[in-house]
């Protein structure tokens, strides 16, 4: 694996770099960017002073072993791809401490957005194969970047059209080991990667039953297994448990060459105990695949990953489409408010989170993206060590909590002021 850093020092401005990103602002008329910008750093970089972005790029990405993230240098062979294909390319390393017993334990992972690539009306076996063609100068890119295991965004394969409640986005789903899989493994093979393939997966032996399913696989182009979303969202136009209901495969965590690594889909990421579950199974990296647009989670997307890399000592990659998918028949969110043909914005920013709260620049906010990070999983252990979450839990009080809330005589223990009902003489 490529090792080669950009060594940090102060630049003339002291800014923390955005590795393979203009600093330009964007055309203001494009959709789903801020004022003009591509992310949130981009336009805070350009509108504040550079001794005074330095300090808020401190408080909103955190420090990593003291400093701001280095940035990778990548090849020009995948700089190139990022450049012809249009999208965009980010990448940076965390480090730990040295330690005397262990080596680094490295590991370069990378994160993929994307917005369609055919319209929702065309037939399903060329929309997938269009996104087929669109990720693949992607992926190329993250093979000639030299990273370890990839991560796809949630349901890549089709548009999200669980908002409109039509039974039509069924076609799309397929078996694990189905048309999308095998597309993936060839890269694995090719690029000894470990890949995430998050799909609509239909379960042929179990009544033809529909998943939200990621797929796990194997750097030598091998299913290692498969994790079918936990929690399902019946918020807002996200009418997904008209197609699938929660998952039934626990928390698993997959061991690879590279890492023990598990897969939080979308939803999950709202539920602190679906967090903490993968991490007491022993997951070292946790990806969540996305599909979730501005208006609903905006506000929320930069907090509940990070928090959940510092509480479960881990780190975190979430991963976000990108655009706004147009559905030829209108729908409504059950609000009262009137039927429309769109879920809003998905504005991707994807990035990954780290144990010690630090956290990478987003990717974009409308334009399809590759972020590379190199992790140093021995971190893991380190903030372990530090914070002594785990010594320091109390999982005995919980679990005796838990089991009684689920008796159907549960009562909540609660010690009322005695004086609050008795009334004044």
């Amino acid at each position: 694996m490529a090792k080669e850093v950009e060594e940090r020092g102060e630049a003339s401005n002291g800014d923390l770099e955005i590795a393979g990103s203009e600093t330009q602002p964007s055309k203001p008329s494009l959709e789903g960017s801020i004022r003009g910008f591509e992310s949130l750093h981009h336009l805070l970089r350009s509108s504040l002073k550079p001794d005074l972005f330095k300090e808020v790029s401190r408080l909103l990405l955190g420090l990593n072993c003291g400093k701001q993230l280095d940035s990778i240098v990548l090849p020009e062979s995948a700089t190139a791809l990022s450049a012809k294909h249009d999208f965009d390319l980010q990448a940076y390393c965390f480090h730990a401490d040295k330690e005397s017993l262990r080596e680094p334990r490295i590991v370069r992972v990378g994160l993929i957005q994307n917005s369609i690539a055919a319209s929702t009306i065309a037939p399903v076996l060329d929309q997938r194969r269009a996104l087929f063609q669109k990720l693949k100068p992607i992926i190329d890119s993250a093979g000639a970047s030299d990273v370890n295991i990839l991560c796809l965004q949630e349901a890549w394969t089709m548009p999200f059209g669980f908002c409109t409640r039509e039974k039509r986005w069924c076609e799309f789903a397929e078996p694990a080991d189905g048309e999308s899989t095998q597309f993936l493994q060839d890269f694995a093979q090719k690029y000894n990667m470990v890949i995430i393939s998050p799909i609509l997966e239909r379960d042929v032996v179990h009544g033809e039953t529909v998943w939200n399913t990621a797929v796990v696989i194997g750097n030598h182009g091998n299913i290692i297994g498969k994790h079918r979303k936990n929690h399902i969202p019946r918020v807002g136009d996200f009418n997904e448990s008209t197609y699938y209901m929660e998952g039934n495969t626990g928390h698993p965590v997959f061991e690879t060459v590279f890492g023990k690594i598990a897969v939080n889909i979308c939803y999950g990421r709202h539920h602190p105990l679906n967090w903490l579950a993968f991490g007491l199974n022993g997951a070292e990296v946790v990806f969540n695949p996305s599909a979730t647009v501005g208006e609903l989670s905006e506000p929320m997307w930069p907090i509940e990953a990070r928090n959940a890399a510092i509480a479960n000592s881990y780190f975190v990659g979430s991963i976000n489409r990108v655009g706004t998918e147009t559905f030829p028949k209108a729908f409504t969110s059950g609000d009262g408010k009137p039927a429309h043909n769109d879920f809003g914005h998905f504005y991707g920013s994807s990035h990954f989170s780290a144990p010690d709260a630090s956290c990478t620049p987003s990717l974009s906010r409308y334009k399809d993206g590759l972020l590379v990070a190199d992790l140093d999983l021995n971190l893991c252990r380190q903030l372990k060590d530090k914070w002594g979450f785990r010594m320091t839990a109390r999982y005995e009080l919980y679990a005796e909590m838990l089991a009684n809330y689920l008796k159907p005589d549960f009562q909540p223990q609660i010690v009322s002021d005695p004086l609050l009902h008795k009334k004044l003489a």
